[in-house]
């Protein structure tokens, strides 16, 4: 992502007091008082995110959304806890450069990373790619995301950092009860779902640091080599069951291609387009990561499939309320009948 097509004048939702910010930043940025432009990215529609440029080298600032939040969303504390946490390891991310709670500053609490210079492919099917380099970066995606799941929690003091049992009971929980909150026009295929995971849930527990969104979209890539140069959106990381992330990265395997608004891979010739398919995926972590195998993974898909179509009935929902953050949230989240459907088309299998 480049400052020339990443990146817009501030949004007016969005904006700030960029008096207030310069005077703070002088104190805990280089370069502040020779050069201070501010612009915004055109992402960051659940917390704002915007590009810092001084005199020595560009920087990131990501805040909380102005206005009344739900206790626990857009939890920025949390996402600089994290990257902070995993800055020696060997998960690629941002060298985090402050965090300020005084809202006094611009209004919400926010805080400040180095600018990583890398490009973004949110195509599972990596169409922006030349045609060797689409497998080396499903290798280096799997290899950071099993790196993730094999950090000693009490090494990067993250033992803390949530609850440590029951992750995937917990989260079919939560998003059933958003489900039932939003819900509009019935998906019968959602019901069926939400009947099926808590009775076919794996009695194998673990807990290992997971991102909740690890997906191509959320990975930086570095412009030389087909390698992940750093991963972002931390908002949903926090402890849980590796198998979730996995399951999660495994869902373009089973949505269709070239549906506007839909990433997935389904449809493709994955061996014409030098792409791996799911089972490669899940054997290349095994590799890295030790295990014999993961049979349960047709779960995990349809776990998430399920969570990816409570997430986009809600969008649904506040775009039919007409307050939801994207103008086009009611086309995107009538998608939630297709996740579901297919989530279903999985479960039934099984």
């Amino acid at each position: 992502m480049t400052e020339a097509d990443g990146t817009i004048e501030i949004r007016d939702a969005h904006r700030i007091d960029l008096d207030s910010l310069r005077r703070y930043l002088d104190g805990h940025l280089d370069g502040v008082a020779e050069r201070f432009d501010v612009r915004q990215f055109q992402g960051g529609q659940s917390n704002p995110t915007y590009l810092i440029t001084t005199g020595a080298g560009r920087f990131v600032l990501r805040k909380k959304p102005p206005g009344k939040l739900l206790p626990k969303a857009h939890a920025i504390e949390r996402e600089y806890r994290v990257m902070k946490a995993l800055a020696d390891t060997d998960v690629p991310v941002p060298r985090m450069r402050l965090l300020c709670e005084d809202e006094s500053i611009v209004g919400t609490p926010f805080f400040v990373m180095d600018f990583i210079d890398a490009r973004v492919e949110t195509d599972p099917g990596l169409a922006g790619m030349i045609r060797t380099e689409r497998r080396p970066l499903y290798r280096s995606a799997v290899a950071t995301l099993a790196a993730l799941h094999t950090l000693e929690v009490e090494a990067v003091g993250l033992s803390d950092f949530g609850r440590p049992n029951s992750y995937v009971e917990r989260q079919f929980n939560a998003w059933g009860t958003s489900y039932r909150a939003t819900e509009t026009d019935p998906i019968p295929a959602m019901d069926k779902l939400m009947a099926w995971i808590p009775e076919h849930l794996p009695h194998a527990d673990e807990t290992a640091i997971v991102h909740g969104d690890f997906r191509m979209g959320n990975l930086m890539l570095d412009h030389h080599a087909p390698k992940v140069a750093s991963v972002l959106d931390w908002e949903l990381g926090t402890l849980g069951h590796p198998l979730s992330d996995l399951g999660y990265f495994c869902t373009p395997f089973h949505l269709p291609n070239g549906i506007p608004g839909v990433r997935g891979v389904l449809g493709l010739d994955l061996a014409a387009q030098d792409l791996p398919d799911r089972d490669w995926v899940v054997e290349t972590y095994c590799k890295l990561t030790g295990r014999d195998g993961v049979p349960d993974i047709d779960f995990y898909v349809a776990f998430n499939l399920f969570r990816l179509a409570a997430i986009l009935q809600g969008v649904y929902a506040r775009g039919m309320a007409g307050n939801a953050a994207n103008s086009d949230a009611a086309e995107v989240g009538k998608r939630a009948g297709l996740m579901a459907e297919t989530g279903w088309a999985i479960a039934s299998k099984n």
